[in-house]
């Protein structure tokens, strides 16, 4: 999912930190932009709800009794809100509030369309959307969602304040209704059209209302040839997690800093936070609101990523001196589905070496030949699995009995903690303090598969922390190492365009950099059998845009904004038997590694062998894997 900022930033905001108030502005703001423009379908209201949302969480962030629980008070607000403008609405004179006063630049379906060039049941149903009732449109943002990852199913309960049982009665309903406007829009579009049909609306002002839906879809069931609408409809489900946008309409221009397009936005958006003319949503906020918000309040920016397959759409964001995650607005459509992921991966227990910085490395070192080593192939489907792994007792028996055939610890030596002689170690270069003749020195040693792994997360400030400038600066000095090199691992938004990944590779290319493969990264808060289409999915995603190999180098379920933070035992060895099935038989993934080895401690949940022969439900999972 995008990233939102851990329990730690909410405690600290609590307390008046501005600069904890700041991340968790920024990093909700998407969010519960997300439910009221799906459950407003983007009408004119949407950014008065959204900032009085935020507003009224802010001045009673002080008398939440639970920072954990803050995501779903979160929720629970912004749906108060929402019905509290439908309230509004209704009762206004038509003469001061039209019903369908929407900004063409805010209308959600319209950009879907547009940006994501949706086609067949997709197009369909981004249209049906307008078909819904007003209480329907608001459980379909919530379950939307839901299907993307963004939500759980305790949430939506506790948002709409009714029983779990009262809650997937009310969403049956929902799909209901929403099956039957797909079927309008379908019998609308037919082509021939149905001259019946024709008559029947010949009356119709072309808005979308109950009354209409009901009409036509009745007109359907019983109309030889209009019935044929009702057959072949795809699950929803299937159809909506790649639709799960965040846009930023254009009645913002000036409330979001008068985005652009291309990366000048985020030059745009750190003029406006410096004191230029105008202010961003959250600025607004903060001077409404008379909370100091600051000048380093992070602005939402829409991106998105394609509908083959699952994944929720990214949303990035720009800090007003340096990038959190990415930094452009998307222009056209993303090629590759965006998948709902972490802000950063849960650190190791032990810290990757980073080893005093000598001198500078030699310009003449820098200069060295740029070709390509040999693509490692496995010998065997088994060669491909690997692990990630920090120090515990067992180590080097767990690495044998799972069968892994390489792993890593994210530091350029294994010297710690050696592994069997027949599982390859993998160097890593972790970030731009471990760019020193000493490590590079290290690594070559070290690299027996002549592999080389780049930085650790850069886009991620509890990580790697390097802008792409400096990534890109420093890149020379590990392909003068003649190892194979693998890009830097991003936290996430591998897929998106004018994301990190993206500006690395799209500045690699001007400068004629070499990189070999992309590592990647994902965790997926849904645990329900859907989670290994929307994993796979992006991957398929990534391997598109840049046409490399891939090494996933950390892949897992965890929630790490939500409850439950892991799946059960059963959920997580459904995944990892779905998971390595799909990667072994894509032929462009070289390597792949869970995380992470030890189950112990912190890890126990997630981790895969308790000792040096004892594995958990998912290390036997694993071991079998390949």
């Amino acid at each position: 999912m995008a990233y939102q900022p851990d329990t730690a930033t909410v405690v600290a905001a609590r307390a008046g930190d501005a600069a904890a108030i700041d991340r968790l502005v920024a990093g909700y703001l998407p969010l519960v932009y997300t439910i009221v423009g799906r459950a407003l379908d983007g009408h004119a209201d949407v950014d008065d709800v959204v900032q009085d949302t935020m507003l009224r969480v802010l001045r009673n962030l002080g008398d939440l009794r639970d920072p954990e629980a803050f995501r779903s008070w979160l929720v629970a607000i912004t749906v108060r809100q929402v019905r509290e403008r439908y309230r509004v609405r209704r009762a206004a004179p038509d003469a001061l509030l039209p019903d369908d006063v929407r900004d063409p630049g805010a209308d959600f379906t319209d950009l879907a369309i547009t940006r994501l060039e949706l086609a067949g049941q997709r197009r369909e149903t981004a249209e049906a959307t307008r078909w819904l009732d007003e209480d329907n449109r608001e459980l379909l943002s919530l379950w939307w969602l839901e299907a993307s990852g963004e939500l759980t199913r305790d949430e939506i309960v506790e948002a709409i304040e009714v029983t779990r049982q009262h809650a997937a009665v009310r969403i049956q309903r929902m799909k209901g209704q929403l099956e039957t406007a797909r079927v309008v829009v379908r019998a609308l579009d037919a082509v021939p059209g149905c001259p019946e049909l024709a008559m029947l609306t010949a009356d119709w002002d072309r808005r979308p209302s109950p009354l209409w839906r009901k009409r036509i879809a009745r007109h359907t069931r019983d109309c030889r040839q209009c019935a044929p609408a009702w057959s072949g409809l795809v699950a929803a489900e299937k159809l909506l997690v790649g639709m799960a946008l965040v846009p930023v309409p254009a009645s913002l221009g000036a409330g979001f800093g008068g985005f652009g397009t291309g990366t000048a936005a985020g030059s745009h958006v750190a003029a406006h936070a410096a004191g230029g003319s105008g202010k961003t949503l959250a600025t607004k906020i903060a001077v409404k609101g008379t909370v100091g918000i600051g000048r380093r309040v992070l602005t939402a920016v829409l991106a998105t990523g394609a509908v083959a397959g699952g994944g929720a759409a990214a949303v990035v964001y720009t800090h007003d001196d340096k990038p959190v995650a990415s930094a452009a607005v998307v222009t056209s459509p993303a090629p590759a589905p965006r998948l709902s992921l972490p802000a950063a991966a849960p650190s190791p227990s032990v810290t990757p070496t980073s080893k005093k910085p000598s001198a500078k490395p030699s310009p003449s070192r820098s200069k060295k030949s740029k070709a390509p080593a040999a693509p490692v192939s496995a010998t065997s489907t088994s060669a491909k699995k690997g692990v990630g792994t920090w120090q515990f007792d067992g180590i080097k028996g767990a690495l044998a009995d799972v069968g892994a055939g390489w792993y890593y610890n994210w530091g350029p030596d294994n010297d710690s903690m050696p592994g069997p002689a027949d599982v390859q170690f993998v160097p890593m270069v972790w970030g731009k303090a471990n760019v020193t003749d000493a490590t590079l020195s290290k690594v070559r040693s070290e690299s027996k598969g002549k592999v080389l792994l780049g930085f650790n997360e850069p886009d991620m400030d509890a990580q790697a922390h390097m802008s792409v400038d400096e990534a890109l600066a420093a890149w020379p000095e590990l392909e003068a190492t003649g190892l194979r090199l693998g890009a830097p691992a991003v936290a996430y938004g591998a897929d998106t365009d004018g994301g990190w990944l993206d500006r690395f590779m799209t500045g690699a290319r001007q400068k004629g950099l070499r990189v070999d493969f992309i590592p990647l990264h994902w965790y997926g808060s849904d645990f329900s059998a859907a989670a290994v289409g929307q994993f796979l999915g992006y991957v398929d995603a990534v391997h598109k845009k840049y046409g490399l190999p891939v090494w996933v180098t950390e892949f897992g379920l965890m929630n790490f904004s939500g409850s439950p933070k892991y799946p059960t035992a059963g959920q997580e060895v459904a995944f990892i038997k779905g998971s390595t099935k799909g990667l072994e038989s894509r032929s462009y993934v070289e390597r792949y590694a869970w995380f992470g080895l030890p189950a112990v401690g912190d890890s126990v949940d997630y981790g895969l062998y308790k000792d040096a022969g004892t594995p958990t439900e998912a290390g036997k999972a694993y071991k079998a894997a390949g």
